[in-house]
């Protein structure tokens, strides 16, 4: 019994067909890791992506996507990744622009351009013509700048705290109250250039508490009879102590009997 689903396209033949179908629209066209990326001319942009809905059958519109290229002219790419259902095979169709010229809507041929076009204007800052709801979606209210751009402060330009005072939710900039706030992003097993803490003494570098020094020279103390190792000098000491300190014993009349003489024995 077959399976209803599709097989699995392969990309020969793909390419040359898409080539045929766009014409003097398509810039450039890439064929790498088994994925096909097509770069038109911006302005044609509506019209290719008709072509490559009716008559390619690249029927879904997935996502939009924004790339930033500081170093180029037009800093920015804007991708848009289609799916054809019937072919089960996708591609990407790439447009380039800077912070400047707006790139084309393509909302009147896939309605949920809309958001994905929000998002990429809400990140990069670019511009999408024809879009009549182009707001941001995703940042605050009021909220200045594009999070994505390469040139943006990952700490942002301002904080948002609650306000006892104010009941309300406050804007404030940016205050960075820790001290260590310089990220070199340096593994130290490479050879960072900053004193880790705790290495101050094995770098040398403003030593904390003197190391005290090892003696020049070590005997080990060997015990080669009982009288080496003091065994019992304890005892005896306490012995002699308990001795001294003990008080006289009185002479009894026994005693007296024993040791003096009698006065009749002298006469």
């Amino acid at each position: 019994m077959g399976h209803s689903a599709p097989k699995i396209a392969t990309i020969e033949g793909i390419t040359q067909e898409i080539e045929a179908i766009l014409g003097s629209m398509l810039v450039e066209t890439v064929d790498h890791a088994d994925e096909l990326s097509f770069t038109v001319l911006r302005d044609a942009l509506p019209q290719a992506m008709t072509l490559l809905r009716d008559r390619a059958q690249y029927q879904q519109l997935m996502e939009i996507a924004g790339v930033d290229y500081p170093d180029r002219p037009e800093r920015f790419e804007v991708a848009y990744h289609l799916l054809s259902v019937t072919r089960n095979h996708r591609i990407r169709v790439k447009v380039s622009t800077d912070e400047d010229l707006p790139v084309p809507t393509v909302t009147h041929i896939w309605p949920v351009a809309g958001w994905l076009e929000r998002e990429v204007f809400d990140m990069y800052g670019v511009v999408f013509e024809g879009n009549t709801d182009l707001r941001r979606i995703l940042t605050d209210y009021g909220f200045k700048g594009h999070p994505q751009r390469k040139d943006f402060p990952l700490t942002g330009y301002v904080e948002l705290r609650y306000s006892e005072e104010d009941k309300r939710v406050v804007y404030e900039p940016v205050k960075l109250a820790q001290d260590f706030r310089s990220f070199d992003f340096m593994s130290p097993w490479e050879g960072a250039e900053y004193i880790l803490p705790g290495d101050e003494k094995a770098k040398g570098e403003a030593p904390g508490a003197p190391t005290p020094a090892a003696p020049a020279a070590f005997t080990p103390k060997t015990t080669e009879k009982k009288a080496d190792t003091g065994a019992g000098e304890a005892a005896n000491k306490a012995s002699q102590v308990k001795s001294a300190d003990a008080p006289a014993k009185p002479a009894s009349a026994t005693d007296e009997g024993k040791g003096a003489a009698k006065p009749e024995d002298k006469a």
